[in-house]
């Protein structure tokens, strides 16, 4: 005839119950912090918008036209005044981040081959930085940094900021017209 077992091993088979239980949650726990860090790794870095600061212009050969900063925790924008205007920078205006799949509008480039964008709220100026190794493959361009400046995209140039009135009204090339290629034929 069986017999029942003595008290002490309910015991010991509680305690390797409980131990069976605390083990599972554990295994349990790990697999779900397993999953915690594979969704934060496909989170997406925010762009290093500090890629920006410094001046532009559209030339090599010109002195700075635009200049992007950060001030008060913002990052800003200002062009420069003609030399009538008596200072050297214009008010800044704000800038924001543009996601890189929003570009389309602005530049015919793969949003994966652009490191950070940023624009104006209206949308009057957005500049894009192009990832290094693209740039140097790509033989449209011939800078890392895009700009779209109302309507019109080119390339820039980086350049050193100075403080000199520059009296860009003065430009013979200010006042030509350009006749819409679609009217004139």
């Amino acid at each position: 005839m069986m017999s029942l077992p003595s008290k002490p091993s309910y015991k010991n088979l509680s305690h390797l119950m409980i131990a069976m239980a605390a083990s599972s949650m554990l295994f349990l726990s790990a697999c779900n912090d397993s999953n915690t860090q594979a969704n934060t790794k496909k989170v997406e870095t925010v762009a290093d918008l500090s890629i920006f600061e410094g001046c532009y212009t559209v030339s090599h050969d010109e002195p700075a036209q635009i200049k992007v900063s950060q001030q008060g925790g913002a990052w800003v924008m200002q062009m420069k005044e003609p030399a009538s205007a008596k200072r050297v920078w214009d008010d800044a205006e704000p800038l924001e981040l543009i996601e890189n799949s929003d570009i389309a509008p602005f530049f015919s480039i793969d949003p994966d081959n652009v490191d950070a964008v940023i624009g104006r709220p209206d949308r009057v100026l957005v500049l894009a930085h192009v990832k290094p190794v693209y740039a140097n493959i790509d033989p449209l361009l011939d800078s890392e940094y895009l700009s779209y400046i109302y309507r019109g995209a080119n390339t820039i140039y980086r350049v050193e900021c100075d403080e000199i009135n520059t009296d860009i009204l003065a430009n013979p090339h200010a006042n030509v017209v350009i006749d819409n290629v679609k009217e004139s034929i």
